[in-house]
């Protein structure tokens, strides 16, 4: 089975796992899945760790390739699909990770009840 990781199971993961859902903590961990983070919730990362309001290891960026997760870049097929999306949620970077999880075939794991109102496979973290 194809994950897709939202930004906070990301983060959480490597340093905290604990705060992940047991669900996602076994579909994570099961080498028969593909996990994917998407270039969409580094990118917010980057953003906030520049602006004060997240603070990342140093060598964050290039961790996650060697935790096992493959990067995802946002593709064409991924933006027809976005803007298709209806308004449930209004954060891009959520809607992104919608639409690529979509676009994809891929449960996107998350804790938000916005994204949870898409239609798609969702697994709760």
């Amino acid at each position: 089975m194809g994950f897709l990781v939202a930004t906070h199971a990301v983060l959480w993961a490597p340093g905290d796992p604990s705060a992940l859902s047991s669900a996602v903590s076994e579909a994570i961990s099961d080498p028969a899945n593909l996990i994917f983070d998407t270039s969409a919730s580094l990118w917010e990362c980057a953003i906030k760790a520049s602006i004060g309001k997240l603070d990342l290891p140093e060598d964050f960026f290039d961790s996650i390739p060697e935790v096992g997760y493959e990067v995802l870049p946002i593709r064409i097929s991924h933006l027809n699909v976005y803007r298709t999306l209806p308004m449930y949620h209004r954060d891009p970077f959520d809607r992104m990770l919608v639409a690529q999880a979509r676009a994809e075939a891929l449960t996107l794991t998350s804790r938000d009840p916005e994204i949870a109102k898409y239609d798609g496979e969702t697994l709760a973290c």
